[in-house]
């Protein structure tokens, strides 16, 4: 499902080390070098490099990158260099600090990171930032965004596969009646989608479309302008299509006069050691068009390329 590739024969960390310093030095930085390398190495890999680049030249390599490029390449670099926990404490602190209601990306990490991934994504906010994502989540949430997303970012839920289906039944019955009733922040509503395990949600969604004769989404569009409601549509996509999600994320930064670089950037690096692949096969389907080419025409330069190369594209 990953649409990362990494060469079956890989250079050791010390020659890729090597690599990247020659890349940084002399009059010009070799950007077709650095995407040759970061690009094509795994988390783990990445991991090691940085230790090793550290240790040999007494610099972060992320300040190195910083230091030689800048821009949209940049941020995609770097985004992809770091750790995927650390990459998501840096997301969710951007968001945090800056939180506006039409935000997702609260929403994406909680409900597409499996317990471990999102407890980890906590603990290495802790180690950054020195305080916890749930507070500063808490001073700039408001209202019922705030009820919603601190304790969906404090989840740690139960991921096994059963499932109570006398439970799926009974919440979908309370799901469908508080929101007949319009009453979209209510406690039971935030207590169900922020407690259950994907797979108890999925079952209640499930029921509540056999129930009701349409899916619970449907419902939550009452007023299309209402940004929680929209969330709480997200939150569901996320639990239920998570490639369809990412693939619709995609496909408004790349479609009208401007693109959303931030958000084609933030699920390029966060799904291609995930599910890229499933959301370019969503994309194909959805608009007749590979998710490359579309990059391509929506993108430029170094930045296209490192793109293209954590989209899997053959050089």
């Amino acid at each position: 499902m990953a649409t990362l590739t990494v060469p079956s024969s890989v250079p050791s960390v010390a020659d890729d080390c090597d690599q990247l310093r020659k890349a940084f030095q002399g009059w010009g930085t070799n950007e077709a070098l650095i995407i040759s390398i970061l690009a094509h190495r795994d988390a783990a890999q990445r991991r090691a490099i940085r230790r090793a680049y550290a240790d040999t030249y007494g610099e972060e390599l992320l300040r190195s990158i910083t230091d030689e490029i800048s821009g949209d390449f940049e941020r995609a670099v770097i985004l992809w260099t770091l750790d995927p926990a650390e990459r998501d404490a840096v997301l969710a602190n951007e968001v945090a600090r800056k939180w506006h209601p039409g935000s997702r990306v609260l929403v994406e990490i909680a409900c597409t990171r499996g317990p471990a991934q999102l407890f980890a994504v906590r603990q290495a906010y802790h180690e950054r930032f020195k305080r916890s994502l749930e507070e500063d989540v808490a001073a700039h949430a408001t209202g019922d965004f705030r009820k919603l997303l601190v304790p969906l970012i404090s989840a740690y839920r139960y991921e096994g596969p059963e499932v109570n289906t006398r439970l799926a039944h009974s919440e979908a019955k309370i799901l469908h009646e508080k929101i007949q009733h319009k009453a979209y922040g209510d406690d039971e509503i935030i207590r169900i989608l922020t407690t259950r395990s994907k797979t108890q949600l999925i079952a209640t969604f499930n029921r509540y479309n056999d129930e009701y004769g349409h899916p619970i989404n449907k419902d939550l569009k009452a007023d299309p302008k209402d940004e929680f409601l929209a969330t709480l549509r997200a939150i569901i996509r996320c639990f239920c299509c998570p490639d369809r999600y990412f693939e619709k994320v995609i496909r408004l930064a790349i479609a009208g006069m401007g693109t959303d670089e931030n958000s084609l950037t933030r699920i390029i690096t966060t799904r291609a050691e995930v599910d890229l692949k499933l959301v370019k096969e969503a994309y194909q389907k959805r608009n007749s068009v590979p998710l490359e080419r579309a990059v391509a025409g929506d993108t430029s330069g170094d930045y296209e390329r490192m793109l293209l190369a954590l989209l899997g594209q053959e050089q």
